[in-house]
């Protein structure tokens, strides 16, 4: 029993998968950036990319399922060559698909009509935006990242994107470094007040997210010394009211080439589930009411108001 399991007996709490809702697709970890909270380790030098074969593979066991919404991240998952494939067969499926977006992808060569095929295709994007600030941001994410943000988020509003009811847009907030993020309702309304004021951006909604000591995110705070208090912080701060609503409930989290996890997060500390190697051989009626892996990392979504790939769950 680790750490995270004795806290959740402590308050008769146990933590099991519902009915699967969302299908999350990782298409690999090559991205155009190379951000300093990454639990992907992210960046234009990693290959690992989902391949053709399990992309196919992935819309045939689809089409036998309820799922009704697709996931797709990253790295930056428009990189990888089957991105589209995947978006309009989940949408011929009759699916919501989800895009985790970094803006800045909508600049890079090959990617000009990008921002017209999301619209098109009416994909929810959930993008990166961790400040409202250029400072903040060219901090975390690199030099210039912001005023390209800002040139998308212009782009993107353009085509309808959070004025189109079909055509929804959230940004996604990350603190700086090991502190929990404020409150997710008034920090939307800050993002909206200073996008709006100074560059007259919409968006819907904003997801105030925690950083997990994972990987990229986990060696800064060692480097900083910082990594035993940030910890502490987040086993302090967790929430038993946030167990019900976690996305690991409903969210299955599907790997490069194919293999089943939990979250994301899991996936990235290779926590694998059993039932199945890969999402093809498994029925989603097996995993409900299945135990979910935990770790130290899992109170990193159950601190304060809880942390989830939506943003806060309580």
């Amino acid at each position: 029993m680790n750490r995270f399991e004795s806290v959740l007996g402590a308050h008769n709490l146990e933590l099991c998968r519902a009915k699967i809702r969302v299908l999350q697709l990782n298409l690999g970890k090559r991205c155009n950036q190379t951000c300093a909270h990454c639990h992907v380790n992210a960046g234009p030098a990693r290959r690992e990319m989902m391949e053709r074969e399990t992309a196919e593979k992935i819309v045939a066991w689809l089409e036998n399922t309820a799922i009704s919404t697709v996931d797709i991240t990253g790295g930056a998952p428009e990189l990888n060559p089957h991105f589209r494939f995947l978006v309009r067969e989940a949408r011929a499926q009759g699916r919501a698909v989800m895009d985790r977006c970094n803006l800045t992808i909508l600049w890079e060569e090959n990617q000009g009509d990008l921002a017209e095929f999301l619209a098109a295709h009416e994909v929810e994007i959930v993008a990166s935006l961790p400040c409202y600030s250029p400072e903040n941001v060219n901090a975390q994410r690199g030099d210039g990242v912001f005023e390209k943000s800002v040139a998308a988020l212009q782009r993107l509003n353009a085509l309808g994107y959070a004025r189109d009811p079909k055509l929804r847009l959230h940004l996604v907030y990350n603190p700086l470094g090991a502190t929990l993020p404020p409150a997710q309702s008034a920090l939307e309304r800050d993002y909206k007040r200073e996008l709006r004021a100074h560059f007259g951006i919409e968006f819907n909604s904003l997801f105030a997210l925690a950083n997990l000591p994972i990987s990229r995110f986990e060696a800064q705070l060692r480097r900083e010394g910082t990594s035993a208090q940030y910890a502490q912080l987040l086993e302090t701060a967790f929430n038993p009211a946030t167990i019900a609503n976690l996305m690991c409930r409903d969210t299955l989290s599907v790997g490069w080439r194919g293999e089943i996890y939990d979250c994301d997060f899991n996936q990235m500390l290779n926590l694998r589930r059993r039932e199945a190697a890969f999402l093809w051989d498994l029925l989603p009626e097996q995993l409900e009411n299945a135990p979910i892996f935990t770790g130290k990392h899992c109170f990193g979504c159950t601190a304060g108001a809880g942390s989830s790939c939506g943003g806060a769950v309580i």
